[in-house]
């Protein structure tokens, strides 16, 4: 067992996703910031699964890891592009989304220059520590963290955490139930996570059924709608989804605004039972599907059925699966493996009526879910009457306010927790409260627009010079009062 308890770090992030990775790039320049991050997998890696050829991000460049707190930074995208020869071409391109395969690799460049990235650890405790040498804030205790390796365990001690786990793939039960069921006799059931190591079983089973909505199942259906047909090696594909209809992820300029620090006051000043109803509300905002990728499907499936050919697809909007169940006595046509399918019991919501669907393979576009990590101490961090963090404005979860959370405050912080430009902002508020001083200057004022009514209702005039507003280090920033 590895155990040095003199060194003590100012600052230790357990998970190394674009969020930790971002935040260990805006500290590695800081002379007064000693940060080290964990992470259990051998290296970095975004949603492999999904890296589909020519799909690409929702957001622009700008959203990268860094730029949006520092422009300067050598970690930025654009400092990626031109040391890998790839600026002009991107120049030329005149798109401001990077190709999700691009955005992997900028990553991994970057996680490949910070010396204080450690993989291969996977967390297993985290509690507190007496502090005799007064190291840590008020000279009460210090945060033990250990960690398990393939060479033994080891353990840190840092005097500020930051729990960036991410979020781990989901499944209805009846879709999980189906995975650890037949053992084979069909195709398989996927989560999009898995989708291109298994995309090969997937169009062999002769029959791929999409289950879900957002951009990931847009994406599937339309990468498998290629070799969608009847002749020998193609297959039917066909696509559930119990939204009403095909939502395009809302874009325009004044919506975007609710991503910023404005709209995350208001957001964070709601009672917790209204935030989830406007969690679920607003999900169209973020987990919709880009307008571009709509209209390539609908010309996909034109020039498909231009010949007069029949393309053999099905579409269901505001059609929930309620059920399901797998018949080994099924044709499974075209299918390599012998007989059985999936059953499907749809629901239309409109309609009210039910209905059954027959498929060999299933892939599950239903999302991801946060949960609190279970090497936690007991008591370490403040939860809510549901179990999950109750993050405070400053993305902390301790009274003490020394243990921050990233990406694990959609419920508390609304549309601005996922998403990928603002990780740098998040990132700015977490070192200043750290260091004490801003080493990132934070924008507190973006939006043109104002959210609810201040003052009491009196509206202030749009002229009129705001109030100045105490520092994150202060911890009373003003949407937590």
């Amino acid at each position: 067992m590895s155990t040095d308890h003199a060194k003590v770090h100012d600052l230790l992030g357990i998970g190394i996703g674009p969020f930790g990775l971002g935040l260990a790039a805006l500290a590695q320049p800081l002379d007064d910031v000693d940060a080290v991050f964990l992470d259990q997998r051998d290296g970095f890696s975004w949603h492999a699964g999904m890296l589909i050829e020519g799909t690409t991000l929702q957001v622009p460049f700008l959203a990268d890891l860094v730029t949006m707190a520092d422009p300067t930074s050598p970690y930025s995208f654009l400092a990626w592009l031109k040391a890998t020869g790839r600026l002009y071409p991107f120049y030329i391109r005149e798109s401001f989304y990077p190709l999700r395969a691009e955005y992997d690799q900028y990553c991994r460049w970057v996680a490949g220059q910070l010396p204080t990235l450690r993989w291969g650890r996977r967390v297993t405790g985290v509690v507190r520590v007496s502090d005799p040498a007064g190291a840590g804030d008020d000279g009460a205790y210090l945060f033990e963290v250990t960690a398990e390796t393939a060479h033994g365990v080891e353990k840190y001690c840092a005097k500020h955490l930051v729990l960036g786990t991410g979020t781990q793939p989901r499944l209805p039960a009846f879709l999980a139930a189906l995975e650890a069921g037949p053992g084979g006799t069909a195709g398989p059931v996927v989560h999009t996570s898995e989708y291109l190591p298994r995309r090969d079983d997937l169009r062999a089973a002769g029959s791929v059924t999409v289950v879900g909505s957002g951009q990931s199942a847009a994406e599937v259906y339309r990468d498998l709608l290629e070799g969608c047909g009847t002749g020998p090696g193609e297959h039917r594909v066909d696509w559930v989804t119990r939204s009403p209809r095909f939502f395009p992820m809302e874009y325009t300029k004044l919506t975007l605004e609710m991503t910023s620090p404005e709209y995350t006051d208001h957001y964070v000043s709601l009672p917790i039972e209204q935030r989830d109803v406007l969690g679920r509300e607003q999900r169209n905002l973020y987990k919709g599907i880009s307008g571009d990728l709509i209209d390539d499907i609908y010309d996909t499936l034109y020039r498909k059925s231009a010949l007069g050919a029949e393309v053999p697809t099905t579409l269901l909007s505001d059609t929930e699966v309620v059920a399901a169940r797998f018949d080994p006595a099924g044709p499974g046509a075209g299918g390599p493996d012998g007989g059985g399918e999936y059953v499907l019991t749809l629901r239309h919501a409109q309609l009210g009526t039910t209905a059954e669907h027959r498929t060999r393979a299933i892939v599950a576009a239903t999302g991801y879910a946060a949960s609190v990590p279970a090497f936690l101490a007991p008591g370490l961090v403040n939860l809510d009457a549901h179990g999950r963090y109750a993050v405070a404005r400053d993305y902390t979860v301790d009274d003490d306010r020394r243990i921050h959370v990233v990406n694990g405050e959609e419920h508390t912080h609304g549309v601005t927790a996922p998403d990928l430009g603002f990780g740098a902002w998040r990132n700015s508020v977490i070192l200043a409260n750290v260091t004490g001083r801003e080493p990132y200057p934070i924008e507190r004022r973006i939006a043109f627009q104002q959210f609810g009514l201040p003052d009491g209702g009196a509206v202030r005039p749009q002229a009129e010079p705001r109030p100045a507003e105490p520092r994150p280090t202060d911890n009373e920033m003003e949407a937590a009062r």
